[in-house]
């Protein structure tokens, strides 16, 4: 009998069905970019506004390296708010209280007097190198209005925008999936009729072969089943002991901690050196959780983070949130500029534990042996949230003292023992190691 092969009009139909399914996403991407493009265009900047009698740009710039110690616009510090100032106060009477406030103070200028005593008796630093010019910025730049906060918008059309194509992205989907289900509907319907005319011409289906399921076949192979559960064993082994070796190992590490303390602003942008912190990791066996008061040498005058510091993750509203859990902590009121004495405990999350039975010393490794922080703790000053950058485990510390030259050079201490163990060991460098530093007691104890 004479066979049909129509395994050709099934790939035709799936060509055809590929092609449409091509052009329509390929239209739909077509409006989508030219939606975007219409949004871009669409949207203008604000420039910032500026005070009159000055450059508001200069005047920020002014303002940053001058004053901001002390004063910041919208909330008191040290010193009073400035946002507004200028129409407080004579333009005159600035340009002189700026200049030498503690001279108008002695003169018994009412204006300055009352000021003084208004803000406990403290005395404003005098910039005697600041200018007129200069001056009428810094009053721009305290006179320009406060910036309204910028909320993302999203349209509400589904992207479409208005100028566009008007068709919503559900539509195009919706008339996709319609297509499709009609092309397969039309082969569902091809196929049996060409079964039928098949069936009417006598043309018969050549019967598939009779195969042995694969599983069946390995089952009669005893040589494949046999490496087969060897393999499987030894792999089985391999990772058990790769897990239990684990057990105990906190490497990445990284807990949510009760304020957020980014190391990378800190000791990344900001350059603040990590013994200024943990202090104790020079002179004892412990670097020490720094003190809140610690925190408070800086944030007492520093209650927001700069603009440019925020990412999409973390906002400057997240920043200056997290400052306000530390004043919560202390209990410093930022209006008062003042303690009140309500304090709060922080619990901070251990991050570096070793076992008990496991004695390490700070003071040992940074002062004596010179090694810096980041050789054990990884790049903290890239580390938004802190974590175990090290595995902290027997083997690595026997590697490090193994690997890891001593400091014998200004070291009077050394310099008997280096002489002795240098002709003992035939070398100019001594490492950890062949000073004792394998030895069980030197770590357990």
């Amino acid at each position: 009998m004479k066979k049909v092969n129509y395994r050709n009009l099934s790939s035709c139909l799936s060509f055809l069905l590929l092609a449409l399914l091509l052009t329509v996403s390929t239209t739909v991407l077509a409006q989508d970019e030219s939606a975007a493009d219409t949004t871009a265009t669409a949207s203008t900047e604000t420039a910032p506004a500026e005070g009159s009698g000055g450059d508001v740009a200069a005047g920020e710039n002014l303002f940053k390296a001058n004053c901001a110690a002390c004063h910041k616009l919208d909330r008191k510090a040290t010193g009073p708010a400035l946002r507004g100032v200028a129409d407080k106060y004579d333009r005159d009477w600035l340009y002189e209280w700026i200049k030498d406030s503690q001279a108008m103070i002695k003169s018994g200028d009412p204006q300055a007097v009352k000021l003084f005593e208004e803000n406990n008796n403290s005395v404003m630093t005098a910039f005697p190198q600041l200018s007129n010019g200069d001056i009428d910025n810094i009053l721009a730049y305290t006179s320009a209005p406060k910036p309204e906060p910028t909320v993302a918008q999203t349209p509400a059309n589904g992207g479409g925008g208005e100028g566009g194509s008007g068709v919503s992205n559900n539509i195009v989907l919706g008339a996709l999936a319609l297509v499709f289900l009609l092309l397969v509907v039309m082969l569902f319907l091809v196929t049996n009729t060409l079964k039928k005319i098949a069936a009417a011409n006598g043309v018969e289906y050549p019967e598939k072969e009779a195969r042995t399921p694969i599983w069946k076949a390995f089952v009669q192979n005893q040589f494949l089943v046999l490496v087969t559960s060897v393999f499987l064993l030894l792999t089985a082994g391999y990772f058990m002991y790769g897990f239990m070796m684990q057990v105990g190992v906190d490497q990445g590490y990284a807990p949510v901690q009760p304020i957020h303390f980014s190391h990378k602003i800190h000791a990344g942008d900001n350059q603040v050196d990590c013994n200024f912190c943990h202090s104790s990791a020079r002179k004892s066996k412990t670097s020490g959780i720094p003190s809140l008061n610690v925190c408070m040498n800086c944030h007492k005058n520093i209650a927001e983070v700069a603009p440019e510091t925020a990412t999409e993750e973390y906002s400057k509203e997240f920043y200056d949130a997290e400052i306000q859990k530390l004043y919560d902590a202390v209990g410093w009121n930022v209006d008062e500029q003042a303690y009140t004495g309500e304090e709060k405990p922080v619990k901070w999350v251990r991050i570096h534990n070793l076992p008990d039975f496991a004695y390490f010393n700070h003071s040992q490794h940074v002062t004596v042996a010179g090694i810096a922080c980041q050789e054990c703790h990884g790049p903290v000053e890239e580390f938004e949230i802190m974590e175990q950058h090290s595995p902290l485990t027997m083997g690595w510390c026997i590697n490090c003292h193994r690997e890891t030259n001593v400091r014998m050079e200004g070291n009077e201490y050394y310099e008997k023992i280096h002489e002795e163990l240098a002709k003992k060991y035939g070398v100019e460098k001594v490492t950890a190691a062949q000073m004792g530093g394998l030895e069980c007691g030197k770590c357990h104890y």
